[in-house]
């Protein structure tokens, strides 16, 4: 079935619209309209739902999943840099700003040859769509054709995405075989890439969107960061940057601008309602705060941070403020492309920093941060419906109103790594069990707004 729009779906799984909470449907019956978007949602027992049913099957939309099969919404990854796939699990042994400057520069450098670009890209899409991930918010290079190339393959591959100019300019923190030239180069870049993105003949239907991107505060002049927030405002345009990652980039702009990352993003005008902060690992209740009145958001990405941060994102503490906050991957910082891999580093950091790790302590005496324990089920909210929330999109949950973005799940897949024990465990312990254990080859078949997009089995 490669095309649910205009079906009625008959399927048994989990999502979790309100964060820290499961909810489960079988048999539930999911209406999608004919530009994928979820119209109704009945369940068995409620007052519609025979009628429903019934007019689905004689109208011929009625769709049933297979025996078995776990239908779950489809990933946000709230913070990729594209062109670092082709480093994923490489130099995660060297502090961030010596990573950057030996590895990761060098390796964006050769963007400017397309053929390199489009061969990686093509792989990154393909591959991120084949693990589940439906929404993907990308960081590009400086390159304008590697970056509208990457615009036309989400595009044309049917994933849902933020694609992003890398802005960089300062000649003291970047190499000069790899910076813009100017800030009226940066810009002009910037605004090409979101017109070519909003006028693209085959995005329409706003797929995919344009992400205003100073890579972070070391990176840019504050010439180019005020333009930019200018630029952000004008254009009405997303944006994205890293804020308080590691000890070297948070006091690296405490010692040149005197306040924090979020004080002094804010000061620029890029803290704004579908603005993504990447890390945020030091950030203070007055950061948070800040964060929160301007509605934006935090990209929580806990595996990378393990390697380049030596710190632990205060979840519970955001959340606690109300801070949106959704996963992220941070290829090729995380060595994982898997958003299965964030939802199970979400957990075990929070167990982390809930618990202490000095052996010469006991277990009260190790505790200084008190309740900030992260379970699967704020997890997995995280990575699904709360990612959507962060960007402002209605994606992540099957509710009227949402995009169909979905994957299923086959927990018999030969090559997959699920064991389900229907008499042991029930209810949401068989979504903990997904989560926990699953692998790329349980995933059956991707849906991108009601489109099937991917798959690795028939079950579909």
């Amino acid at each position: 079935m490669n095309s649910l729009k205009g079906k009625t779906l008959r399927a048994t799984g989990f999502h979790a619209p309100v964060c820290g909470e499961v909810d489960s449907f079988a048999d539930g019956l999911i209406a999608i309209d004919g530009n994928g978007v979820i119209e109704a949602v009945h369940r068995p027992g409620e007052p519609d739902y025979d009628k429903a049913l019934r007019a689905a099957t004689e109208g011929g939309a009625l769709v049933d999943l297979p025996d078995g099969a776990i239908l779950l919404p489809g990933f946000v990854d709230l913070h990729i840099h594209a062109p670092q796939y082709p480093q994923l699990g490489n130099a995660l042994d060297v502090p961030l700003e010596v990573w950057l400057q030996s590895h990761t520069f060098p390796l964006e450098a050769r963007y400017a040859d397309l053929a390199f670009a489009r061969r990686s890209y093509t792989v990154l899409v393909d591959d991120l769509l084949a693990s589940g991930t439906t929404t993907a918010v990308y960081y590009g290079t400086i390159h304008d054709e590697a970056n509208r190339l990457l615009a036309d393959l989400c595009i044309e591959k049917g994933q849902r995405a933020f694609v992003g100019k890398v802005a960089m300019d300062n000649p003291a923190e970047c190499p000069d075989y790899y910076r813009d030239e100017s800030v009226d180069a940066a810009l002009k870049a910037t605004t090409g890439l979101i017109d070519h993105i909003r006028s693209h003949p085959d995005n329409e239907d706003s797929l995919v969107r344009p992400i205003v991107t100073p890579r972070f505060i070391p990176s840019c002049t504050d010439d180019l960061l005020a333009e930019l927030g200018a630029l952000a405002k004008e254009h009405d345009c997303h944006t994205q940057t890293h804020c308080s990652e590691s000890d070297w980039e948070h006091g690296y702009v405490i010692e040149r601008h005197g306040m924090s990352d979020t004080e002094s993003l804010d000061r620029f005008g890029l803290l704004r309602a579908g603005t993504v902060l990447a890390h945020g690992n030091f950030l203070s209740a007055s950061d948070m705060e800040v964060i929160e009145v301007r509605q934006s958001a935090v990209a929580h990405c806990p595996l990378s941070n393990i390697y380049f941060s030596d710190a632990v994102f205060p979840l519970k503490a955001a959340l606690r403020k109300g801070l949106r906050v959704g996963l992220g991957t941070d290829i090729s910082g995380g060595p994982s492309a898997s958003m299965f891999d964030s939802v199970r580093s979400t957990v075990s950091s929070a167990r982390q920093l809930e618990r202490g790790t000095d052996p010469s302590l006991g277990r009260d005496e190790r505790s200084t941060q008190g309740d900030v324990r992260i379970d699967f089920r704020e997890a997995f909210h995280l990575a699904t419906a709360g990612g959507g929330a962060a960007v402002g999109l209605p994606v992540g949950a099957f509710a009227p109103g949402f995009q169909f973005d979905a994957i299923l799940i086959d927990p018999e897949a030969a090559s997959g790594t699920i064991r389900l024990w229907p008499e042991l465990y029930e209810g949401d312990q068989v979504l903990q069990t997904i989560l926990f254990t699953a692998s790329r080859a349980n995933i059956a078949s991707v849906w991108v707004g009601g489109q099937h997009r991917s798959g690795t089995s028939d079950r579909q």
